[in-house]
C-alpha cells in the first residue's frame, strides 16, 4: 500500500477515541485534519469542554453509549477499563466495529477480544511511548513518530482493519512490529514494566527529603517512572501480573549476585558483574542508534497469515 492509499483510506475514516487522555489524546493531535471525524469518549466533563474548545475532536460525549458509528474505534484508557469496555461493547454498539486496542498488556485483552461477536473486528496494539505525566494537558500531536508500535493479532484481526491501523501508524510516524500477545507481555514486562517497579522502589527507599539535596541526574533519570500514575501501574500489574513476578525474580537473582559479591568483598566477581552490564548496554546503545536511522516499515500483515 503507498502513502496515497494511506492518505485516502484515513480521509473517509470515523475515528473514535475512548479516553482522551496522553495516549488518546496524542493519537487525536496527530490524526486532527487527516480522518474523516474524530470522535471520542471521555468522563471528564472539563476535558471534553477543552477537546471540542481547541478544535482536538469533533465530537466529545461522556460514555459509550452516547458513541455514534464508527469505522474504527480506539480504546485508549488503562487495560482494565479496557477490558469492562470490551465487555459492554456488544450492547452499546450491537451492529458491530474495528477496534484497536493502546494498553500496555495483551494477554487478557487479546483474549477479550477473541470473544467478541462475529461483527466485531478487533486488534490489540501497544505503542512504546509515553511520559511520566498523564492527562490531556500533557499530549502532544509526535508522541508516536519514530516509536515502535507494536500489534497483537486475534481471531477477529480483517485485512480491512489491518490496513486501517497501519494506515493510522504510518500516519503518527511509527514502527509497526508484529508479536505474539504472551511475547508481548513476556518481552515489556522485562523492560517497561520492570523499570516502573524497580523506579518506585528506588524513590520508596530514597523517600528522605535530606537526600534530595544531593541527588543529580542519575538519580532524576532512575527515579523518573516513579511519577507514572498509579492507577494505571496498577492495571499494568494486575494484568501482567505473571510476566512481571517472573522479570521480578531475574532481576532479584542478579541483585543477589552482586549483593554476595560486595558482602564477600570479592573484586574480580564484582568488576565481571559490572563489565558484563557495561558491555551489553553498549551493544543496546549501537542496536537503538541503527533503529532509529530506519523509516518507518510496513509490515502489511500478522505473523502466520492470520488475517480473515
Amino acid at each position: 500500500m503507498t502513502d496515497n492509499d494511506d492518505q485516502n483510506r484515513l480521509a473517509s475514516l470515523r475515528v473514535g477515541i475512548v479516553g482522551l487522555g496522553l495516549m488518546g489524546g496524542s493519537l487525536a493531535l496527530a490524526l486532527r485534519g487527516r480522518v474523516a471525524a474524530l470522535l471520542a469518549v471521555e468522563r471528564q466533563g472539563e476535558v471534553r469542554q477543552t477537546a471540542l474548545r481547541d478544535r482536538i475532536v469533533d465530537v466529545a460525549v461522556e460514555s459509550l453509549a452516547e458513541l455514534p458509528m464508527v469505522d474504527l474505534l480506539v480504546l485508549a484508557v488503562p487495560a482494565r477499563a479496557i477490558l469492562h469496555t470490551l465487555d459492554r461493547l456488544p450492547a452499546t454498539h450491537p451492529d458491530g466495529c474495528r477496534v484497536l486496542d493502546l494498553g500496555s498488556t495483551k494477554g487478557a485483552i487479546t483474549t477479550a477480544m477473541d470473544g467478541l461477536p462475529p461483527q466485531f473486528a478487533a486488534i490489540g496494539g501497544h505503542p512504546m511511548c509515553g511520559k511520566e505525566t498523564a492527562g490531556l494537558a500533557a499530549a502532544v500531536a509526535d508522541l508516536y513518530r519514530d516509536q515502535t508500535f507494536i500489534l497483537c493479532p486475534t481471531l477477529r484481526v480483517t485485512t480491512d482493519l489491518a490496513a486501517d491501523v497501519l494506515a493510522i501508524i504510518a500516519a503518527v510516524g511509527a514502527h509497526p512490529v508484529w508479536m505474539d500477545a504472551a511475547d508481548h507481555d513476556a518481552a515489556i514486562a522485562a523492560v517497561s514494566h520492570l523499570p516502573a517497579v524497580l523506579s518506585a522502589a528506588l524513590m520508596r527507599s530514597a523517600a528522605d527529603e535530606e537526600l534530595w539535596p544531593v541527588s543529580a541526574s542519575g538519580f532524576r533519570d532512575t527515579a523518573r517512572l516513579a511519577g507514572t500514575d498509579p492507577r494505571m501501574m496498577l492495571d499494568i500489574l494486575l494484568t501482567n501480573r505473571d510476566a512481571i513476578l517472573a522479570a521480578l525474580a531475574c532481576f532479584e537473582s542478579e541483585l543477589a549476585a552482586a549483593r554476595f559479591a560486595l558482602e564477600s568483598a570479592d573484586e574480580e566477581v564484582l568488576i565481571e558483574w559490572l563489565a558484563a552490564a557495561q558491555v551489553t548496554y553498549a551493544a543496546y546503545r549501537r542496536f537503538k542508534s541503527a533503529q532509529y536511522l530506519l523509516p518507518p516499515a510496513r509490515s502489511p500483515n500478522p505473523p502466520d497469515g492470520g488475517i480473515a
